[in-house]
């Protein structure tokens, strides 16, 4: 069963100076997939990340979320994809550099969206990728959309889009918080469907530039998926923590906020 792993563009670069990219996190997040990856080389694994300063930046002083509409947008809808695509080739040299058999996928050219939803993707390269033993690389993109002409995706809604056709049991969140945090900063251990009208409250949105939604946007989606999928699991942890992916991937050890289907 398949593990999705994204590394937050909070994560990997600093959202509030652009285009910063954080390459000894990057590079200790790429030690603990190595280390994965020996002693369960039968886990296959996908990772994925945010585009952070990069991405998010380019994308808010454009407005490309909300669609083509003349000659600006269309220019700015083409400089988001580039710029993260340009964070992607980052992450791509340091999974390398750590000796891991990583292959990049641009996620603008497997799908396409009506109003911002995925309405189809091509999921058979990254089977095929992961049948032959390579690490598949994705990222928060652009995407052609059928009613407004273009938008953005992110990882999380790539991540749900290819849950079925890769079986997914598992999807792991890796920000530069502790998990999802109650208005007190602490961190909520557990959320499921039951328990979000309750904790939704608390939820906020993002440090920096992000035209995804933050926090609150990731925990509904991800409780989508849940509701949908209840057999999947999805953990958002602090990815700076020492070795958060070595604890929950090998040492089963509870780490940050899990969200369930529940009963």
């Amino acid at each position: 069963m398949t593990v999705f792993i994204k590394l937050g563009g909070s994560l990997v670069t600093d959202k509030r100076k652009p285009k910063s990219f954080r390459a000894d996190t990057a590079r200790e997040i790429a030690r603990q997939l190595a280390a994965i990856r020996r002693l369960k080389p039968e886990l296959p694994l996908i990772v994925g990340h945010g585009s952070g300063s990069f991405g998010h930046a380019e994308a808010a002083k454009h407005d490309t979320a909300r669609g083509l509409r003349g000659d600006a947008q269309r220019l700015g809808f083409a400089k988001v994809g580039a710029v993260a695509t340009e964070l992607s080739l980052l992450i791509l040299s340091v999974l390398l550099e750590a000796g891991l058999p990583a292959m990049r996928f641009q996620p603008s050219s497997m799908l396409h969206t009506n109003d911002r939803r995925v309405q189809a993707i091509d999921a058979r390269l990254l089977m095929l990728a992961l049948e032959q033993g390579l690490l598949p690389l994705l990222h928060g993109d652009i995407a052609l959309d059928k009613n407004i002409g273009g938008t953005i995706v992110s990882t999380e809604d790539l991540f749900c889009a290819l849950s079925v056709p890769l079986a997914v049991s598992q999807v792991i969140l890796l920000g530069e918080v502790a998990g999802v945090l109650d208005r007190r900063g602490r961190v909520i251990p557990a959320i499921s469907p039951q328990s979000l009208p309750a904790v939704l409250p608390e939820l906020g949105g993002a440090d920096g530039a992000d035209v995804t939604g933050g926090m609150r946007q990731k925990v509904t989606t991800m409780l989508a998926l849940v509701s949908r999928q209840p057999a999947i699991t999805v953990t958002i942890a602090d990815g700076t923590r020492d070795d958060a992916l070595v604890d929950i991937l090998l040492r089963d050890i509870p780490v940050g906020t899990r969200i369930h289907a529940g009963a």
